[in-house]
């Protein structure tokens, strides 16, 4: 039988896991890099980008689109990665907690999904 007292005694609990998480996942970095290591970008699993490093070598005033390619490529699978990151730690922290239903999204409950 369906008890909502249980049920909110269950999502208060998830909420607390899921704050917990969120800390953590500013602690998890993912790194990527582009153009054989000529840009490298470290991010954390809450998709913050936390640092951009580039080789002077691709640094030409006279081409800036090589440059904004390798840092937008490099960038993009650096959110990729923390995304994917960030999806397991939230998925560890919520196994059992809530049936599995299709379609729903995690990210809404307060970690960017």
């Amino acid at each position: 039988m369906f008890n909502i007292s249980d049920m909110m005694g269950k999502f208060q609990e998830m909420q607390g896991r899921l704050k917990d998480v969120r800390e953590q996942m500013d602690q998890i970095t993912v790194e990527s890099e582009a153009g054989g290591g000529m840009v490298r970008v470290i991010a954390n699993a809450n998709r913050q980008i936390l640092k951009i490093e580039i080789d002077p070598d691709i640094i030409d005033k006279d081409d800036p689109e090589i440059m904004a390619d390798l840092i937008t490529a490099a960038v993009n699978k650096a959110l990729t990665l923390a995304e994917e990151r960030g999806r397991q730690e939230l998925e560890g922290a919520t196994k059992g907690m809530l049936p599995n239903i299709p379609g729903l999204d995690l990210g809404k409950f307060g970690l960017g999904g």
